[in-house]
């Protein structure tokens, strides 16, 4: 059974400690799957598709949000829950780190 409200803690601590981008979203997903969400997964957005990034568990039916950054959706988030409130804060506690994709301009880039 998950746990939705340590779950969140668990992830703004994650969140909060920062680092490595793709580090980030590798722990979020690997701590929802630890307390007890069967399947979490980001997938970025290139162009015109969605590409695969960090999963843990079993595809299986959940919800999905975007994750907004600077008004533009630069990924998607799906968590086995019917728990939408849950599913968009963690989009939104993650959209920092979600930029995979996006060319900076050669300029320093800190979430």
């Amino acid at each position: 059974m998950s746990d939705p409200g340590g779950a969140l803690e668990a992830i703004e601590r994650v969140v909060n400690r920062g680092g490595e981008a793709d580090d980030v979203l590798r722990d979020v997903v690997r701590v929802l799957h630890e307390r007890g969400f069967s399947y979490a997964a980001v997938s970025f957005v290139e162009g015109d598709r969605l590409v695969p990034g960090p999963s843990a568990g079993r595809e299986a039916d959940g919800i999905e949000a975007p994750v907004v950054f600077g008004g533009s959706q630069v990924a998607t988030f799906e968590l086995a829950t019917d728990d939408g409130e849950l599913v968009r804060r963690i989009a939104t506690l993650i959209s920092p780190y979600a930029l995979v994709g996006w060319d900076t301009g050669g300029e320093a880039w800190t979430p």
